[in-house]
């Protein structure tokens, strides 16, 4: 009996490709990675913005659990940590903090940040079928609504 790629055991996948996971495995890191730049941003944040700071948060902590349960569905342990990028988001915002107000003036930044989870969460819902790749582009939806939602700051 032939082995089945993990990225068939996705569900409602027809793919036999490996490249759903790893896409799925980049999501959710870059999910991670704004989780930790936004817990952050949401401490130092002024009062004024910290609601728009914690809206980006809520959003980046469902779609990380969303996307570590369709890895765990498949049969991978999605990495808790996310990459390196995280941390950088950290120091990025705290250094920021140190010298300016964190409020809507880092909207620029947010949506430069925004477009590399929109891209990975592009190529998760292309690399994927069914079920899953509709979950995904949920997500890839509720994204862009936020940005629409606060592209009136800056």
């Amino acid at each position: 009996m032939p082995m089945q790629s993990p990225a068939s055991t996705l569900p409602g996948a027809t793919t036999s490709d490996d490249n759903a996971v790893e896409a799925l495995s980049t999501a959710h890191a870059r999910s991670l990675d704004a989780v930790q730049g936004f817990r952050t941003m949401v401490e130092k944040a002024e009062p004024e913005f910290k609601p728009v700071a914690e809206r980006f948060l809520s959003l980046h902590e469902r779609h990380a659990a969303a996307l570590a349960n369709l890895l765990t569905s498949a049969g991978h342990s999605p990495d808790a940590s996310g990459s390196f990028m995280g941390k950088v988001n950290e120091l990025v915002v705290s250094a920021r903090a140190l010298f300016d107000e964190i409020d809507e003036d880092v909207m620029d930044q947010i949506r430069g940040g925004e477009e590399h989870i929109l891209g990975a969460l592009s190529e998760a819902a292309a690399a994927t079928s069914g079920e899953t790749s509709a979950a995904i582009s949920w997500m890839l939806e509720e994204l862009q609504t936020l940005l629409a939602e606060t592209s009136d700051l800056d």
